[in-house]
């Protein structure tokens, strides 16, 4: 499988470039645009949240500190839930390229996830300059994205592609996906700290992977700390199943989706 992925890699490479080029061409904004919406987003929380609400870190006395608290969550979390999105769809929405050439099929998702990581990259640069130039760079623990982050795209790409597949023969999944990623997305301390949930349900978001990817983002990017990695190991574990699965899925069922489509 990956040896054909790397046989057609130029093909997904143009894949990538065709699709940043087609979305962003005829845009007085360019590429801008992939930064607009998670910057709006993340102002709206802001506002609402630490300006009406006055919301307030635990031991963080920057006013830029809720700002940064929600950038590390709300931008990690749109590559994580892009990745699970389009990937879920991607053999549905390339019925006819299926059906019309012949290619290995893993390059469909390895095009989007090229494509996310792309604009993550776009906006998470823009990021960094920020905390740079406001003198919040964390130093020498923003390394410790690099793991975090490939913990995180595994467990996106290992969901992404078993939904993905399981959306072909059953098309209702794709929209369970959408409405479950946003459950999701609140029940992860993006938006709020653990510290202010409830004792009954802070064990349930507790017990949540992605909460400890959060959390190892924000002490990272917000508090310039090392994270737990101990803590981030169930997530890592889940990661590595759930990449397990979906290959293992795609590889039984990548003959039958063409007839399905």
């Amino acid at each position: 499988m990956f040896a054909a992925l790397w046989s057609y890699r130029g093909f997904v490479l143009a894949n990538v470039r065709r699709e940043f080029q087609s979305r962003y061409r005829v845009s007085l904004l360019g590429g801008l645009w992939s930064v607009l919406n998670p910057l709006a987003q993340i102002a709206v929380y802001t506002v609402v949240l630490a300006g009406v609400m006055e919301a307030r870190l635990p031991g963080i006395d920057s006013s830029l500190g809720y700002s940064i608290y929600l950038c590390a969550g709300i931008i990690t979390w749109g590559l994580f839930a892009e990745i699970v999105s389009r990937t879920t769809t991607v053999f549905v929405d390339n019925a006819n390229l299926l059906k019309k050439l012949s290619f290995p099929r893993i390059c469909l998702p390895a095009h989007v996830i090229l494509s996310s990581i792309l604009n993550f990259g776009i906006v998470f640069g823009l990021f960094l300059l920020f905390l740079v130039a406001t003198g919040h760079f964390p130093g020498l623990p923003v390394l410790a994205v690099i793991p975090v982050l490939a913990i995180q795209i595994l467990l996106g790409v290992g969901l992404g592609v078993l939904l993905g597949v399981t959306n072909v023969f059953f098309r209702d999944v794709a929209q369970v996906t959408g409405i479950l990623m946003q459950f999701w997305f609140w029940l992860t301390p993006i938006v709020y700290p653990l510290s202010v949930v409830p004792e009954p349900f802070r064990t349930v978001i507790g017990g949540n992977p992605t909460t400890a990817i959060a959390k190892a983002y924000q002490d990272i990017l917000l508090a310039g700390r090392w994270p737990d990695w101990e803590s981030l190991l169930p997530a890592a574990v889940l990661a590595g199943l759930a990449v397990a699965a979906g290959m293992r899925t795609f590889r039984l069922r990548a003959g039958e989706m063409v007839d399905e489509l």
